[in-house]
């Protein structure tokens, strides 16, 4: 079966046309996806000129492969949050991304707009762990969530104990996408080559502006910020089934390898089987997805499949806010660790209001300027010896490759490429960076493929 999403096969957003040339603008804004898109959205609701840069097509990274939960409810997150950032901090990310469900809702309300929204509760659940997600429960309700423990739940096999959070969201996210972005200026197919002090250099012109927001999902300059050193990528995997029972209810459990599960469109989509990206030597993700449903679900067949990518960020954290201490006008959205609808609203809500020299309530939490902790630093340290080890790695072309591909190093920072079996593409294991088998860009942080005479995309 051909990987394809869901979404993008059942809402169509019309193409704009390309930058036309050189232009002079308030806000510039990087990628037009779900946190690109609504960034700008709110940036006019408050007054400011601004327009959306997209290398491809509008949703065309990301949004397109997410599950779309909007939710408060972020894996295991407010314990921990509590534990090592102190409970002012953790309020700060319960509110705010409550906050992002309402404002979702606002926006559709008020742009009277058919994206395929329920409300619903999510559930955390547990089949070996009970006593940790009992913590998380107790932390959450600390917080001022409306929490609650049950061991009842719409999953075909027992658990020891689920965490419900109620008023929670699904929808569909490009019919949502695709209203929204008729209310901002976008260019697609407009490549950004590089980011200066006071504006951005692309393929099609050059765009200067008081403002720059990186909102392409792994900000590509490798100094300032760093942000290479302070994230890392991992890939998961989603199969859409007809004929098996529908939830109500959106699912995510908290035991190693269990799966991900909710509604959409007469179809039940199954998550997991996630890894690191470029730790895929054997493949076969999907056939292991195919497998599991098989057993909780047998009547169910196969309509979809597709995967996606997330940026992981060192203490779990997004970083959404100023980009660095040295680029006072710079602002970056990244880091959403696979809650990336709810996360792209928190990041909308947060940098237009910087943007429009306001404060945001929310903003300290998410400050891509604050320090990352014991757990940050043995984190780094981690990915500082990952990258060490990929750097010096070696591998060689196969002889079908050497026709199209120049290298097996990723054009980003060197680091040993890994041929990925399940999707046809050469992964970093250090920073992300994906191509495909002819050596063209698929993902950054990268800015140029690895094939013979130069990137064809």
């Amino acid at each position: 079966m051909t990987n394809k999403s869901y979404w993008k096969d059942t809402a169509a957003i019309r193409e704009r046309h390309c930058l036309p040339g050189d232009m002079n603008i308030d806000t510039v804004i990087i990628g037009g996806g779900m946190a690109g898109i609504l960034t700008a959205y709110f940036l006019k609701q408050k007054g400011k000129e601004c327009i959306v840069l997209e290398a491809g097509r509008i949703g065309s990274g990301q949004t397109r492969n997410t599950t779309a939960k909007v939710t408060s409810q972020h894996d295991l997150i407010y314990a921990d949050l509590i534990r090592t950032k102190g409970e002012k901090q953790a309020r700060q990310y319960a509110q705010a991304n409550e906050k992002a469900i309402e404002e979702y809702k606002a926006v559709i309300r008020k742009m009277n707009i058919e994206c395929d929204w329920e409300d619903c509760s999510s559930y955390l659940y547990t089949q070996e762990q009970g006593q940790r997600l009992h913590n998380e429960f107790m932390a959450a309700v600390r917080l001022g969530i409306a929490a609650r423990w049950t061991e009842k739940t719409e999953l075909p096999f027992p658990i020891q104990g689920a965490l419900r959070f109620d008023g929670q969201g699904k929808f569909h996210p490009l019919k949502f996408l695709k209203a929204v972005s008729e209310d901002v200026v976008i260019f697609e197919h407009t490549k950004v080559r590089k980011a200066t002090p006071d504006g951005v250099q692309t393929d099609r012109g050059n765009v200067k502006a008081s403002n720059i927001v990186f909102a392409c999902h792994y900000p590509f300059p490798i100094i300032p910020g760093h942000y290479f050193m302070r994230m890392h990528q991992e890939r998961s995997y989603v199969i859409a089934l007809e004929n098996a029972p529908l939830t109500e209810g959106v699912y995510l459990g908290i035991d190693p390898g269990s799966l991900s599960v909710r509604s959409a469109g007469g179809l039940l989509l199954v998550g997991g089987e996630g890894h690191r990206t470029g730790e895929n030597p054997n493949g076969g993700q999907y056939e292991q997805l195919i497998k599991r449903a098989g057993e909780y679900w047998p009547g169910g067949k196969e309509a979809y499949r597709w995967s996606a990518q997330d940026c992981m960020p060192l203490d779990d954290i997004p970083y959404i806010g100023r980009y660095s201490g040295g680029r006072k006008n710079w602002y970056v959205a990244t880091g959403f660790k696979k809650w990336g609808m709810t996360s792209s609203m928190v990041a909308a809500m947060v940098l237009s209001e910087q943007i429009c020299g306001r404060i945001s309530p929310y903003e300290e939490v998410f400050s891509p300027l604050r320090m990352p902790g014991l757990k940050g630093m043995g984190n780094m340290a981690l990915e500082g010896a990952h990258a060490v080890a990929n750097l010096a790695g070696t591998s060689k072309l196969s002889e079908d490759a050497k026709e199209n591909i120049r290298t097996t190093r990723c054009s980003h920072m060197g680091c040993q490429l890994s041929w990925n079996p399940e999707e046809g593409t050469y992964d970093c294991p250090c920073h992300g960076s994906r191509f495909d088998a002819r050596g063209n860009l698929l993902v950054g942080p990268a800015q140029k493929g690895i094939c013979k005479g130069g990137d064809r995309r």
